[in-house]
């Protein structure tokens, strides 16, 4: 006979383990399902940035909650993931980027998440690795950098400690309406099923619009005390892919073990994860041409990653449409490890029936036309 739970969460990356326990924390019982082990898929690839990115009002909203209860967990947890409160400095090098840096300290300072206009002068008092004549930028004290797959695993241990039940190194075939079946052929039963699988989540769900968009990183040998900031160049997120379909732009981070770790870019239409040395090549000019010392340093290690996209870059944050009892816990792309906490406050909402302290309604899977459309039964 099939075991039955209240909620099933599908991936134990930082998101999925984050929705998981928070589940649990009200009470339901809930099953935590994935084919590794916490953290070791798009999480173990990714940055661990926690940062306020405003490329809209929704997505400092989102954004900004997150980081909040990432300060309290932090403050509760203290020295889990491997926490640096670096904050970042944002880079502008010519005068266009320097209007829009402004533009974002205002924002953010609006909504008390302080941030500081600097002119190049203040910026190069900051960081003396920062190129000579840059036009100046802003400092967001309150952003951090983590490790992530430390922090699932810590989540995922949390949630077994709290009663719920891990299932791991299963491989979910399918994944229907009030149900999951391993590859194996056993299931599981439960009143709501929460897809947070990354780029996974399409396997599982063809009809979703997530896709991989692939990310190049690399990290060096140990510098310590060279850098205090993680460095993100103001075109970050703004850069228009070229023909090939890659969109470079320099986001550096100082590790507490003294390395640097180095992106990043974003590349579509590519399905292996294989390294490309042109595009790598590609990621590793941008941020030198930030910091040059970086070009006498060692790599030690590159790697790929890929980010699970959304058409409209907003993750999917609620009830599938058009499958009753199933919920949707993804498409965050660079995001996922900044809004993994709200993420899995407002999905946990949702379920229980309790109001949220931000407007859930632009992430709604429901904004999507052909998930209403498609049949409700599989």
């Amino acid at each position: 006979m099939a075991r039955g739970y209240d909620a099933i969460v599908v991936g134990a990356g930082i998101v999925g383990a984050a929705c998981a326990l928070a589940l649990r924390e009200q009470g339901l019982t809930v099953a935590l399902v994935d084919a590794a082990t916490p953290g070791s898929g798009v999480t173990a690839a990714g940055m661990g940035h926690l940062v306020a990115l405003d490329e809209s009002s929704d997505e400092l909203a989102l954004c900004l909650m997150s980081l909040r209860l990432w300060d309290a967990f932090m403050q509760d947890h203290p020295g889990v993931g491997e926490p640096s409160r670096c904050g970042t400095l944002w880079v502008a090098e010519d005068e266009h980027q320097l209007a829009e840096a402004h533009t974002r300290a205002a924002r953010l300072s609006a909504q008390g998440w302080h941030a500081e206009a600097l002119n190049g002068d203040a910026l190069a008092r900051l960081e003396p690795a920062l190129r000579q004549g840059l036009c100046g930028g802003v400092r967001v004290r309150g952003d951090s950098v983590v490790y992530p797959p430390a922090v699932a695993q810590f989540l995922s241990e949390q949630f077994a400690r709290a009663g719920g039940e891990l299932h791991l190194g299963r491989r979910v075939g399918q994944a229907a309406m009030g149900s999951l079946t391993f590859d194996d052929g056993t299931r599981l039963n439960a009143q709501a099923v929460v897809v947070a699988a990354g780029v996974q989540c399409a396997r599982l769900m063809p009809e979703l619009p997530i896709f991989a968009r692939k990310g190049h990183l690399a990290i060096t040998d140990r510098y310590p005390g060279r850098l205090a900031h993680q460095i993100v160049s103001m075109n970050y997120g703004q850069s228009a892919a070229g023909d090939d379909a890659l969109a470079v732009a320099a986001n550096v981070q100082p590790r507490p073990t003294g390395q640097w770790l180095v992106g990043s870019c974003r590349q579509d239409g590519r399905t292996d994860s294989a390294i490309e040395p042109a595009v790598l090549a590609a990621v590793l000019r941008s941020a030198i041409g930030l910091l040059p010392c970086l070009a006498d340093m060692n790599i030690v290690r590159a790697w790929t990653g890929m980010r699970p996209a959304s058409p409209d870059g907003r993750p999917l944050i609620g009830a599938h449409p058009g499958r009753p009892g199933t919920w949707l816990a993804c498409g965050h792309e660079g995001l996922g490890a900044t809004t993994a906490f709200a993420t899995a406050r407002l999905l946990t909402d949702q379920i229980i029936g309790r109001a949220s302290q931000i407007d859930a309604a632009p992430y709604a899977p429901a904004r999507f036309a052909a998930l209403a459309e498609m049949n409700n039964g599989d």
